[in-house]
Formats: structure tokens, C-alpha cells, sequence
């Protein structure tokens, strides 16, 4: 590789970490500031857990349409557009005044999103084959990192009363900055990277697509359920404020950000597949802790350790995928899957949070810890 290239790829890596980190930050923008939209808009768990749900169908859609889209636009120009959509759709979370506004601006976020992971997944796995050692994990890493910062942002605002709109109308000001650096810098050229048997095995065609739809619905519940739902397990089971219910997300990424941060260095010691087998137990270990044992220590030590466990999950199956013999077709696979398993998860952890029997916690654990299970069930032992 010449020094120009070597230059370009850096400058196109960098990039590239920032979308991650912008697409991070949308969503920790306005995640824990839930507990106060819901008060606001007047409705019940049940109700916000059905409007979550049915906004994924704007990530189903994404999912079918990304393929084809990059296929005739390009990853570049896929990832612009998603990110300019996305960061246009956050201050529009603060002026929803009916639980079905929220929902359709939530399911164009989500489409957005969508349509901008892939791409920017695709750009890293290619820049990230070109390189001795792997980034995807750091990559995704700026992801957690971004829900990090918007996350804390996210909490303060809401413990001093900042008003809704304010926060998110400058927090998209700020992120529409970070595009004018992030585009420029992308790969104007798709290079799909070498292929890669970890995970995927010998399967192809349908069969392939089939196994990373599954382990992408298996993945997702453990990591957006305990997002979504981490701050109502303080306010609704534990009495505590918006503002430090608000720290309960940011425990869970913090978990994330620093499992991702050493993820690539673990995979080269164990192999993509027995990593994700570890990580499911470490996972499930901290789901347990974080929702069965009514403490608020307890709570934020167990979202740490399930953010450790979750966080290499999906960095792998998204390399895999893009290292597949159908990249495009096995990608739409993994988000397709992830946001098929979100239209009934977050829907169910509402309709159970809602009744007299069960907890927002042990809602969460009786949908999560299965998933994480699935995943053990569909990942090769070795590998």
C-alpha cells in the first residue's frame, strides 16, 4: 500500500469513527429522556413498550431497502444521506405532542439508522481488512462512546429541567457539525474485504441470510432492551429521579464502550466464535444482577457488566456479514432480524412491566436472558 493510500484509508477511518459516534449519540440523545416524554405525552409503560416496538418497522424497512440502495448509490452516498436524515429527526422527538407522533418519528429515525449502520459497517470492515490488526470493535466503540456522552448529556439535562427541545435542537446543531468532517473523508469507492468463514461457516444464499437474521434478533434484545428500559427500571421499580435514572443508560454503555475498546485484542486470542459464547454468559450474568435483585448498587454494577458482555456482539456478526459471500444480502439479514426481534421485545417488557406480577426488572430478564441463550444456541463452539 502506498503512502497516499495509507494516508487516505487513516483520513477515511477516522470518518468514519465519528458517524459511529454520531449515530451513538442520536439515539442517547433522547433514550433517557423516555421516562419524561412519557409523563409528558400522558401514557402508561405499555403504551410507550407499543410504540417502540412498532417504530422498528421503520429499521424492517431500512433493512429490506439498504441492499438495493447501496448496490445502485454506493456506501457514501448511503451513509450521507441516512446520517443528514437522522440528525434532522432528533430536535423532532422534542416537539411531538401524541404517542403516534412519537411513533413516526421514531420509525424515521430508525429507518435513518439503518440505512447509515449498514453503510458506515461496510466502509470499516473493508478499511478495517486492509489492516494488520482489526478495528471493528473500536469502531463500534465510538458508538457506545457516543451514547456515553449523549447519554450523560442526556441525564443533566433532564436532573436541571433543561426543556426537551433545547437539548435536542443543540445536540443536533452539534452532530450536523461532526458531518461536515465525516464526509468528506469517506471512501468514495467500495472495496468488499476478503471473506471470512468465522461464524457463517459453509452456508449460502437463503441459508446464510436466515442465520444472521436469527442472530441478529437473538443479539439485539439483550443490548436495546437494556438501554430502552434501564432508566424505568430505576424510576418505576426503585423510586429514583429522572436524573439518576438517566446514569443507568450511561452505566450500561460505559460497559459497552470499554468491552469494544479491548474486543479486537480478545478476538485474535480466542476466535470470533468463542468469544461471542463467552460474552453471551457475561451478558446474561449481568442482566441477572442489574434486573432480579432490587438495589440501585446493584442495578448499575449489573448494566455495567451486561454492557461488557453485550458489547462485542454485534461488532463481529457485522464484520462477518460484511466478509460473507453476499455482504449486501447478509448485512439486510442481521438488521432485518434485529428489527423484526424489536417489534415484539420492547412491546412485551411493556405489557409485562404493566401488570401486577411482574417488575420492569423482571420483565426485562425474562425477555433478555433467553435471547442471550439463542445465541450460545446458534454460534459455532470453536472458531
Amino acid at each position: 500500500m502506498t503512502a497516499d493510500q495509507t494516508a487516505r484509508d487513516r483520513r477515511a477511518l477516522q470518518a468514519v469513527a465519528t458517524q459511529f459516534f454520531i449515530n451513538g449519540a442520536v439515539v442517547a440523545s433522547y433514550v433517557p429522556r423516555l421516562p419524561g416524554i412519557r409523563d409528558r405525552l400522558g401514557v402508561d409503560l405499555g403504551t410507550i413498550g407499543i410504540v417502540i416496538a412498532i417504530a422498528t418497522a421503520g429499521g424492517v424497512f431500512g433493512s429490506a431497502a439498504v441492499s438495493g440502495a447501496i448496490d445502485r448509490f454506493g456506501t457514501k452516498r448511503v451513509m450521507v444521506g441516512g446520517a443528514l436524515a437522522l440528525v434532522a429527526m432528533l430536535p423532532v422527538v422534542g416537539f411531538v405532542s401524541t404517542w403516534f407522533q412519537l411513533l413516526v418519528v421514531l420509525a424515521l429515525i430508525a429507518a435513518s439508522d439503518v440505512m447509515t449502520d449498514v453503510a458506515m459497517n461496510l466502509q470499516g470492515s473493508a478499511l478495517s481488512a486492509r489492516r494488520s490488526t482489526p478495528v471493528m470493535n473500536r469502531l463500534h466503540a465510538m458508538w457506545s462512546l457516543g451514547t456515553v456522552v449523549g447519554g450523560v448529556i442526556a441525564a443533566a439535562m433532564a436532573g436541571l429541567d433543561v426543556s426537551l427541545r433545547v437539548h435536542l435542537l443543540a445536540a443536533a446543531g452539534v452532530l450536523l457539525a461532526g458531518l461536515l468532517y465525516v464526509v468528506p473523508g469517506l471512501l468514495t469507492e467500495d472495496d468488499v474485504p476478503e471473506e471470512d468463514d468465522s461464524v457463517v461457516g459453509e452456508r449460502r444464499g437463503a441459508k446464510l441470510v436466515w442465520l444472521f437474521g436469527l442472530l441478529g434478533a437473538a443479539a439485539i434484545v439483550p443490548e436495546m432492551i437494556n438501554s430502552d428500559w434501564a432508566a424505568f427500571r430505576l424510576t418505576d421499580d426503585l423510586d429514583a429521579s429522572d436524573g439518576v435514572a438517566g446514569l443507568a443508560y450511561v452505566a450500561f454503555t460505559s460497559g459497552m464502550v470499554t468491552g469494544r475498546l479491548f474486543g479486537d485484542g480478545i478476538v485474535e486470542r480466542l476466535g470470533s466464535n468463542t468469544m461471542l459464547r463467552v460474552a453471551t454468559v457475561v451478558a446474561a450474568v449481568g442482566v441477572a444482577l442489574a434486573t432480579l435483585i432490587p438495589a440501585v448498587p446493584s442495578v448499575f454494577i449489573g448494566l455495567f457488566i451486561a454492557g461488557l458482555g453485550v458489547s462485542v456482539m454485534f461488532p463481529q456478526l457485522y464484520d462477518a456479514a460484511a466478509k460473507s459471500p453476499q455482504s449486501g444480502a447478509a448485512l439486510g439479514g442481521l438488521t432485518a432480524g434485529s428489527r423484526i426481534a424489536l417489534l415484539g421485545a420492547p412491546a412485551l417488557v411493556g405489557a409485562l412491566a404493566n401488570t401486577a406480577t411482574f417488575t420492569v426488572g423482571s420483565a426485562i430478564a425474562l425477555v433478555t436472558i433467553p435471547a442471550a441463550v439463542a445465541v450460545l444456541v446458534l454460534t459455532p463452539s470453536s472458531g
